[in-house]
């Protein structure tokens, strides 16, 4: 997780938009593959952004969703997920459920489940308690 020092300007929040569309290109291209877990590693991977312009947020929880809305195997995911997404993963969820739109809340609720019993509930307190880098 990144300190508050790490945060970028305003004015580099075209960057991080471009780069999250190569990443949403990228994503895209493995789902295509039928590769959902290699798109959600790579949807998490630079998350969050590291900004608190709302607009990059946005644009980044948008291909974390279409990446998390394609998995169908929620065990076989976790068997291919390194617990180094597991906090990260936590933050979208906890957004996801947020939106209040039921088939994202269903599987974020899914999700939410497994990846609690695999990383305990530390996972949720350290998504909670982190204000710093916020989805």
């Amino acid at each position: 997780m990144a300190g508050v020092e790490k945060f970028v300007e305003a004015d580099n929040a075209e960057a991080i938009i471009t780069r999250i569309e190569h990443k949403s290109r990228k994503i895209e291209s493995l789902l295509k593959q039928n590769k959902p877990v290699e798109a959600l590693k790579t949807a998490l991977e630079g998350s969050p952004p590291m900004t608190r312009d709302e607009r990059c947020k946005s644009a980044n929880w948008i291909v974390v969703h279409r990446a998390l809305m394609a998995i169908k195997d929620v065990d076989g995911m976790f068997s291919s997920l390194d617990p180094e997404y597991y906090d990260i993963l936590m933050k979208y969820l906890y957004r996801g459920l947020s939106t209040g739109d039921r088939p994202t809340c269903d599987q974020c609720l899914r999700i939410h489940e497994k990846l609690t019993e695999r990383a305990g509930l530390g996972c949720i307190l350290r998504s909670l308690a982190d204000t710093v880098n916020t989805v």
